[in-house]
């Protein structure tokens, strides 16, 4: 079944002077414009298309993909600022609406913000919000500690940051386990620390059981896990080299690659360190 504000594969009913018309089940059938219908298409093929409502309010398939679909949360930059709220750009020829009551803080042309996309019940249109915390903690959290889970990272407050937990609740990520300042709205890998008997959640950076490790040698272990295990880096690489992958000096990552090493958690080999 064909959904609004989703990427949907329909098929191809018939061609039209405008487009092609698109099987969109209880939806009805669907306008594909022309300038979106790639040149071989042809009655009967399927293809990917997205389905939301265009200026006039008509449901309508393009084959352009926005940022963010409904029930995502993205980083997204105002494209104009109105007197009914603001407009962002979320990748297709018609603007993303954030009514004034659903913006955190009233929002300014050409700044970025982290919205949440939904359908409103009232108007059935697609709008965004960036006051995410209402979109989220819904439903009992039911994770187990040392759990991987996707984050996204929310705002910063006194005891480090929020982060989104698999787009469906808030935790902490605290400042010691923070090695480098994370932008608002970045994806990262994460675990469950705990959860606790209020359901709030503390959020780890590194896989529990490696925390106990000193944070120079944490901070170099998680840049290991991002690129599969394995970096071009050893004692022989420049000070210059560790400074900008690393921000830190050569004597600290030499200290923490061979604390790494004595637990037995890396390899050092001739061009690189490899997780083992």
């Amino acid at each position: 079944m064909a959904q609004i504000g989703k990427l949907n594969r329909l098929k191809v009913l018939r061609k039209v002077s405008i487009g092609y018309f698109l099987d969109g089940d209880t939806l009805g059938d669907l306008l594909l414009p022309m300038k979106y219908a790639p040149a071989e298409l042809k009655v009967g093929d399927e293809l990917n298309v997205f389905v939301y409502l265009d200026s006039e309010e008509r449901l309508i398939a393009t084959t352009q993909q926005p940022y963010a679909a409904v029930g995502d949360f993205a980083m997204m930059k105002v494209a104009a600022v109105e007197n009914v709220g603001a407009f962002l750009d979320w990748g297709l020829v018609k603007q993303l609406f954030v009514p004034f009551k659903e913006q955190q803080i009233r929002m300014k042309t050409g700044e970025t913000y982290l919205v949440y996309v939904y359908i409103d019940d009232n108007t059935q249109r697609i709008v965004a919000s960036s006051k995410i915390d209402k979109f989220l903690d819904n439903t009992p959290p039911e994770y187990k500690t040392g759990q991987e889970v996707e984050l996204i990272i929310a705002y910063k407050t006194d005891l480090g940051y929020k982060a989104i937990i698999n787009r469906m609740h808030l935790g902490v990520i605290y400042h010691n386990q923070i090695f480098t300042q994370p932008k608002i709205g970045e994806k990262m890998k994460g675990y469950i620390g705990k959860v606790r008997e209020d359901d709030k959640i503390d959020l780890l950076l590194q896989k529990p059981g490696y925390e106990k490790m000193d944070e120079v040698s944490a901070f170099v272990f998680s840049k290991l896990e991002e690129n599969n295990g394995y970096l071009p880096v050893n004692d022989n690489t420049s000070p210059e080299v560790i400074s900008r992958l690393f921000k830190i000096s050569k004597k600290n990552f030499k200290q923490a690659i061979g604390a790494l090493y004595r637990k037995k958690l890396i390899t050092i080999e001739e061009k690189g360190i490899r997780i083992v």
